[in-house]
């Protein structure tokens, strides 16, 4: 038996904190469990953004129709026991070190993400869920989650250029990248057209369900997320379920897109003007700007901005700022975290060092955004309320 904090401290141990694309590792530890991942369904989901809000509404919606889910997303934002949840509930501390416990005990080293994939699949077997979300952590042919055989479908949401240096220079590249998750014989539903997705699933005889960036207002009013760009996300959300779970009547989609929870995606803080959006590349912030001139067309702007310098963060400040925009850079500790001199050095308007939340004054619309990396580090009464709400 070990104790929770002692399991967190063996997976972030710089042996465990890296990553490395593959299968054969986390094949042979859950080899040596007894493979629980062969007897579950999964949903699985890949892409560059939104597929966390796919994740959500799905889960949300099959909850709601008294389906036993299992949630696997990433990353967390306050602790890792976060990113496993069954019917909304995060994994407990006590089982999550335990399970650590047997994975090191197979004396194969993985990563930090293997290992916490591995403790999702030994979860969720072991509390018997009835369909698991199970979303992809980087890329998707590669990808521990991507131990699976077979699938209820994949769903491959938006796809632009992230992760470069490991997935490839060009949209098509990473878009084979993700086809990879497709399996024979089960279906894909995506927005994207690209030839890879095409053909990986013409080879493997699943089925290939295009989705067109349309839906019922109705729907969109229901969702609880807002923002111009979920009403693509939506749309892949409602083609899987009704072409998996035809029997779940509109008011059960309607609630369960009511009750959809997903923290720091455009998520509103009204008594003190704080908008938390953990968009982490050039696309996310795009969708963010828009969001903001869609739904604060008039509000005087205040951001709050940090980011990982593997991401482009001159072009995502040239995107997301404007010449009046009061504008402070956040230097957070966490490895390839940018400096603020970085930051500062890139940022197209001047800019001030973040140091103190009494900033933050309703006076501006203020816009905390940029990692969860950085969001996780602001560990701040003004916005937790609305993270754990």
């Amino acid at each position: 038996m070990i104790k929770y904090e002692d399991a967190i401290k063996l997976i972030t141990s710089k042996d465990n904190f890296y990553i490395e694309l593959g299968l054969d590792r986390i094949s042979s530890v859950l080899e040596k469990l007894g493979n629980p991942q062969d007897s579950l369904k999964f949903i699985h989901v890949a892409g560059t953004n939104g597929k966390g809000s796919v994740c959500a509404m799905l889960e949300s919606i099959l909850r709601e129709a008294g389906y036993k889910t299992g949630l696997y997303t990433s990353p967390h934002i306050w602790e890792y026991t976060e990113r496993i949840k069954i019917n909304g509930i995060d994994i407990p501390k006590e089982k999550f070190a335990n399970y650590t416990k047997r994975i090191i005990d197979c004396n194969i080293h993985l990563t930090e993400f293997e290992i916490l994939t591995v403790i999702m699949f030994l979860y969720f077997k072991e509390e018997n869920v009835d369909i698991v979300i199970l979303e992809t952590g980087l890329g998707g042919r590669l990808d521990a989650t991507n131990v699976i055989k077979q699938n209820l479908c994949s769903i491959i949401t938006q796809i632009d250029l992230d992760h470069t240096d490991i997935l490839g220079d060009t949209k098509e590249k990473i878009a084979n990248e993700k086809a990879g998750i497709i399996k024979q014989g089960c279906p894909v539903i995506t927005s994207m057209g690209y030839e890879s997705i095409k053909d990986r699933a013409s080879e493997l005889n699943s089925m290939f369900i295009f989705v067109y960036p349309s839906v019922q207002p109705e729907f969109i009013n229901a969702l609880s997320l807002k923002g111009k760009h979920q009403t693509d996300n939506l749309a892949l959300v409602l083609t899987a379920v009704n072409y998996l779970f035809p029997d779940i009547s509109k008011n059960i989609i309607l609630n369960g897109l009511n009750k959809v929870k997903h923290p720091c995606r455009f998520e509103y803080i009204k008594d003190k003007n704080i908008i938390i959006d953990a968009c982490h590349n050039p696309n996310g912030v795009q969708a963010l700007r828009e969001n903001l001139d869609l739904y604060y067309p008039e509000q005087k702007r205040r951001f709050v901005f940090g980011c990982l310098n593997t991401k482009d963060y001159q072009k995502m400040m040239n995107i997301l700022f404007k010449e009046d925009d009061e504008i402070y850079l956040y230097e957070f500790d966490y490895p390839k975290a940018c400096s603020y001199g970085e930051l500062k050095n890139a940022c197209p308007y001047d800019a001030k060092r973040y140091l103190f939340s009494s900033i933050l004054t309703p006076d501006r619309l203020n816009i905390i955004c940029g990692s969860f990396y950085m969001i996780s580090s602001l560990d701040n009464k003004l916005f937790t309320q609305c993270i754990h709400a």
